[in-house]
């Protein structure tokens, strides 16, 4: 007998000679490739991204020339692009609906935890702002028709367009999980996230000019003569005397707008991310919204928001005055900025130490939303970080130190500080187990007994619940293993069956009833959550709406160079902007699950 190997790709027998095994074992053999049952899908993930990264490359590529007047690149140009990409994601957005609306009796999975409600009662509110901005920018494009391209006027009409589709697709589609047309529904996805990060980009780029042509000019009127002031009106007669307006309110504008369109590619991003996802069923967070328990830091809040825009309204017209009202506007904003964020660093501080008090479980279950959430809340906390440790070895560098230049050190060290103790409370608060304090719900023995009509009600251990309890104690049941021994003549007739039976509402009497009042822990945390959110708006509202002392304080220029500290800043500034406004969202969500 042969001593026989164990058979691989052809089935042979042991001891038995047979020529046509022989041959078939012969034959070169096939290579079978055993794929994972997800592997499309994963390459179609790589690659949906990856053709969304090649567009965004070149719609930046398209910005720079644009921003730096080579290679011939013309606003049209960029607008012509942008339209296009726009088209494409409402032709998507389009079919989407129409397929969806045409299987609409079939069940489909949603992710509870994507698309809240009050993100988009923001982003409403957001959209409406930048559909004004539109509106501005067809009117500033009819007074200047005659020497601008007709695709810089198509360009807001068809920005409008989008906004309105692109938001009711979110409202009626963001909690989608799409199990069909997986392929293509990610390609499609991919390209509307892309499509609005390039349109954030171009708002950036065209606010990041304004501020540093308005710096130009602050610099100009205070004396300085080796500043070249351009300027971006068209070479042309306005038609209208409201083309000033316009160009200076769409500019006023563009917070709103960069903020929208980068909330919308998150929301879309998350959308992306559920596409072939298996759900976890349980039950999810209800964000519920009770304005109740939170005067104190609701006031706080309020106060740092007027304080805020008081400070805006002067720092604007100081610092267009004198180098010396220039420097007390810039002290002014140094100052406010330590006060608000040390008073917010103890806040959260505070928060964290009743977390230690009150220790619960970690939500660790599979969240797309939750994680993404704390990965943009880091990777925008590096904007900041970056402004302000630029500032510090500035002031460290520097060889000459002006008088708030000693300003400029703490507020950079707080501003490092309160940015890594606030992401430390918001991802804690956002994965903590938030269930019912038992200070807000006080469970306490009940006795059950049984009353003329032999419904069921509760003893307090407080007091008599039941007149039947305190006058008839003889009639109460023995109850054992949760049972009630009653006759069978009576079972019959006076109690219904127990999984079609209801009890009267009042006759059953809980001892463990809610509080009116929150918690102390759980007011303080949703008092913290409140002041925060205000705190966060107001150091949003700063940057956003020209208060930005790295430009006019003038040490990190004479440290890094006119051309470099402004690329710093525009790169830096739109990433901690983010920053406050996600900050601000995450901060409402803990409030409405604290």
């Amino acid at each position: 007998m042969v001593a026989c190997n164990p058979p691989d790709m052809c089935q042979r027998t042991c001891g038995v000679d047979t020529t046509a095994e022989d041959k078939k074992c012969n034959k070169p053999s096939k290579l079978y490739i055993s794929f994972r049952n997800n592997y499309p899908q994963k390459n179609a993930a790589i690659l949906s991204g990856q053709y969304g990264i090649n567009f965004f490359i070149v719609g930046l590529l398209l910005m720079i020339l644009l921003a730096t007047h080579k290679g011939g690149v013309k606003t049209k140009h960029l607008c012509a692009y942008l339209i296009t990409l726009m088209a494409v994601q409402l032709v998507w957005m389009i079919w989407y609906v129409i397929r969806k609306h045409r299987l609409r009796k079939l069940k489909r999975e949603k992710d509870v935890h994507a698309g809240a409600w009050w993100l988009k009662c923001g982003l409403t509110l957001f959209a409406v702002l930048v559909l004004i901005l539109d509106a501005f920018k067809i009117g500033y494009f009819v007074g200047y028709s005659a020497c601008l391209s007709a695709a810089e006027g198509v360009y807001p009409v068809a920005h409008a367009i989008h906004t309105l589709a692109q938001l009711y697709f979110l409202w009626f589609h963001a909690k989608d999980v799409i199990h069909s047309f997986k392929t293509f529904e990610r390609f499609g996805t991919i390209h509307a996230v892309f499509t609005n990060l390039l349109l954030w980009a171009n708002g950036v780029l065209s606010e990041s000019e304004h501020q540093l042509e308005e710096y130009k000019k602050r610099l100009s009127n205070l004396g300085f003569t080796n500043v070249t002031v351009g300027t971006k009106d068209p070479y042309c007669n306005c038609t209208t005397s409201a083309c000033s307006v316009f160009a200076k309110g769409y500019y006023y504008l563009y917070p709103f707008y960069i903020e929208y369109h980068i909330f919308v590619s998150v929301m879309l991003l998350v959308m992306w991310k559920n596409i072939g996802r298996t759900l976890e069923h349980h039950s999810g967070r209800k964000h519920t919204f009770k304005p109740h328990g939170i005067l104190s830091g609701f006031i706080t809040g309020l106060i740092a928001l007027a304080i805020t825009v008081g400070i805006v309204i002067v720092y604007i017209i100081q610092v267009n005055h004198s180098p010396n009202k220039k420097d007390l506007a810039v002290t002014m904003i140094y100052s406010f900025g330590i006060t608000l964020m040390s008073l917010m660093a103890i806040a959260e501080v505070i928060g964290l130490m009743i977390y230690r008090i009150d220790v619960r479980s970690l939500d660790y279950s599979k969240n797309p939303t939750r994680k993404l959430d704390a990965e943009l809340l880091i990777i925008s906390a590096c904007g900041t970080w970056l402004l302000s440790w630029s500032s510090i070895l500035a002031v460290i560098c520097a060889t000459s130190h002006p008088s708030y230049s000693w300003l400029s050190l703490p507020y950079s060290l707080i501003s490092i500080i309160e940015n890594y103790v606030q992401n430390t409370f918001i991802i804690e608060s956002v994965h903590r187990e938030h269930h019912e304090d038992k200070e807000d719900i006080q469970f306490t023995q009940g006795i059950f007994s049984v009353s003329n009509t032999r419904s069921i009600s509760i003893a307090s251990s407080y007091g008599v619940c039941n007149e039947a309890f305190d006058n008839k104690t003889e009639d109460l049941p023995n109850m054992i293993g949760g049972s009630t021994d009653i006759p069978s003549d009576e079972k019959d007739n006076n109690i219904p069956d127990s999984s079609a039976a209801t009890l009267p509402v009042g006759e059953i009497v809980l001892s463990a009833q809610k509080k009116s009042k929150l918690g102390k822990k759980r007011t303080i945390l949703k008092n913290i959550a409140v002041a925060l959110l205000l705190s966060n708006i107001s150091l949003w509202i700063l940057p956003a709406f020209g208060c930005r002392p790295q430009y006019d304080s003038g040490l990190e220029e004479a440290v890094y160079g006119f051309e470099n500290w402004v690329s710093i800043v525009n790169i830096a500034m739109p990433f901690a902007i983010f920053y406050r406004m996600h900050s601000a969202a995450l901060l409402f969500e803990v409030y409405c699950i604290t």
